[in-house]
């Protein structure tokens, strides 16, 4: 059994552009369900602890149309979390970055996440970031003083399916900023899902959508590193 920490934003409030958002419901549930299923262990963090807001968007109708990760969240599954400053990192084989515009605010420069992330890396263990999740790989530095991701093949929400507008008020274009220092991948936008492995220990999912498959592939890497 692998223990994986599922890191959530606390959440984020702009009063003034009359816009709330957090961590996305389908990217922790899709893939928590499957590395449960297959007998690991995930525990949730957040910089703040406790419950962290979600993106009611992503436990919408248009999002969510069967109320899956509706009934997840509304469980309760969600509502505790540890804070970042308090986590071991050495507790852990995966940590997975949770997206949700909310990762651009209050993770991407992070720093108890940027040491948990450089700790389970270098012990060994996988860093995984979905969608919007990749926010803190850009601004973390390794021990070398290079960003997490410099000349790493990877993914992230693209520009071209940000909401209209929303790149207007956002903190910075995820995919700009990978694209600096980075060999950004966004794949074949006409197909659902899509994950990218920079090497062994780094993978990165592209959108919602890509929720199942980074589930997947987390549970088939840490199958073959247990064999």
């Amino acid at each position: 059994m692998a223990k994986v920490l599922a890191v959530l934003s606390s959440g984020y409030k702009d009063e003034k552009n009359e816009y709330e958002t957090g961590w996305w419901g389908e990217e922790l549930f899709a893939p928590m369900q499957m590395l449960e299923e297959a007998g690991h262990q995930v525990d949730l963090a957040s910089p703040l602890g406790g419950k962290p807001d979600i993106d009611q968007m992503s436990i919408s109708k248009e999002y969510d149309p069967k109320g899956t990760y509706k009934e997840l969240y509304e469980s309760g599954k969600a509502d505790e979390t540890m804070k970042l400053s308090e986590v071991d990192p050495e507790d852990y084989d995966v940590v997975l970055i949770v997206g949700g515009h909310g990762a651009m605010y209050d993770l991407a420069k992070n720093e108890d996440l940027h040491t948990i992330m450089n700790k389970v890396y270098d012990g060994g263990g996988i860093v995984a970031a979905e969608c919007h999740g990749p926010a803190p790989l850009v601004y973390a530095k390794r021990p070398n003083g290079d960003s997490f991701i410099a000349g790493k093949k990877v993914t992230g929400y693209p520009d071209e399916m940000e909401p209209e507008g929303l790149l207007d008020i956002l903190p910075f274009s995820l995919e700009q900023e990978m694209r600096k220092i980075s060999e950004y991948d966004q794949g074949d936008l006409e197909k659902t899902g899509h994950a990218v492995w920079a090497d062994e220990q780094l993978v990165t999912s592209r959108d919602p959508f890509s929720s199942e498959l980074m589930g997947e592939e987390l549970v088939k890497a840490l199958k073959k590193k247990s064999q």
